[in-house]
């Protein structure tokens, strides 16, 4: 038996219906990582597609960006999950998309463009518990290393894998409260959504 034989495939992990879906795009990385029995994402969500003309293939309507994400072998549910979106609103879109990989035990971070830089909430949906918080350092993998106390210096030899495993390992140790608000309370809280074309040059 190989030592590849053993490794952890996609099908065999809650990102199994995902993959399937077509959903996991753009990876930085697709694979195991270094940890027995994990399987990881790093890459877009797609939430919502648009609709197929011919067959020509569309980027998706709405996208959950900057995911890290891992799944553990014959586990159904994802233990952690985290991305940016352009809209709190689209937590539900989250939600629905993630569907059964979710669990209450699971920690599933958003970080929203259109929430007020100085909260952070915990906002209960679907059976899971989402911790949604403003976006300041510009990318979801600094939040997250702010967020968890680890020092990008650590973290600078390892490979995008095991950034990733040292990233979820901390994130399913987080047990900070914020906040809990509803998913209602919420939308009524956000701010204006940006135009992300803005300033870019047409």
């Amino acid at each position: 038996m190989t030592a590849t034989a053993t490794q952890t495939e996609i099908q065999d992990t809650a990102f199994a219906r995902l993959e399937a879906e077509g959903r996991l795009l753009n990876p930085v990385l697709k694979a195991p990582t270094h940890k027995p029995g994990r399987f990881g994402f790093r890459g877009e969500l797609a939430l919502r597609f648009s609709a197929k003309l011919a067959d020509e293939a569309r980027p998706p309507e709405l996208t959950c960006d900057q995911v890290m994400a891992v799944a553990t072998a014959g586990d159904k549910h994802l233990p952690f999950f985290c991305g940016w979106l352009l809209s709190f609103e689209s937590l539900k879109d989250v939600a629905e998309t993630l569907g059964d990989t979710l669990s209450a035990g699971g920690k599933y971070f958003l970080f929203c463009d259109n929430i007020d830089l100085s909260k952070k909430y915990q906002v209960p949906y679907k059976g899971a518990m989402f911790y949604v918080l403003p976006i300041l350092e510009n990318t979801v993998y600094n939040e997250m290393l702010e967020l968890l106390y680890l020092e990008k210096g650590d973290l600078k030899k390892k490979d995008t894998a095991g950034k990733l495993d040292a990233v979820a390992d901390a994130a399913l140790k987080f047990d900070v409260t914020f906040d809990t608000i509803t998913y209602a309370e919420g939308l009524e809280l956000m701010g204006p959504v940006r135009n992300p074309n803005e300033n870019r040059p047409v």
